[in-house]
């Protein structure tokens, strides 16, 4: 590892993260792609699964799978529109709202065994992504931006 060029040592530590998280989540029910969809819903209050899918960046046929996952495992409710008989408004349950929490400490758990402190590594990556960010859209290259959650802006999040 010590020849492994920087991007390498991101890449793999990033799928090593994620799939330690992965599994951990597995535990109650949650995927990444369910993190997320419950988060979203956490900040924003109840939504149709047609504006939580455009506000996470997917196809509404991706959120419908991810939201059944969530409803099989009582995170989610869906119940028909009154406004609109063809949408279903979706709305977080208390369950959903404890596995959100329980969801931010297993990824701090993840990272706990490392001798890494999560903050300082979080707060650096996000500097990581800021200054290459810019460097990369001041180049005349499109720069990808990122919302709070460090969804892209332009393009689907992982799911």
């Amino acid at each position: 590892m010590d020849r492994w060029p920087t991007g390498r040592l991101l890449s793999t530590a990033a799928r090593l993260v994620e799939h330690s998280w992965n599994e951990k989540l597995g535990a109650i029910g949650l995927t990444h792609a369910g993190v997320i969809a419950i988060e979203v819903l956490s900040s924003n209050g109840p939504m149709t699964q047609a504006q939580l899918a455009q506000l996470v960046r997917v196809q509404a046929q991706t959120m419908g799978k991810t939201l059944s996952r969530l409803e099989t495992h009582g995170h989610i409710t869906r119940v028909r529109s009154n406004s609109d008989r063809r949408s279903h408004v979706v709305s977080l349950t208390e369950q959903g709202r404890e596995a959100a929490t329980a969801a931010v400490d297993m990824e701090r758990a993840v990272l706990a065994a490392s001798s890494v402190d999560p903050d300082v590594l979080r707060q650096e990556l996000q500097s990581v992504v800021r200054e290459l960010a810019g460097s990369y859209s001041n180049s005349g290259a499109k720069a990808e931006s990122t919302d709070d959650a460090g969804l892209p802006d332009d393009g689907p999040a992982p799911v």
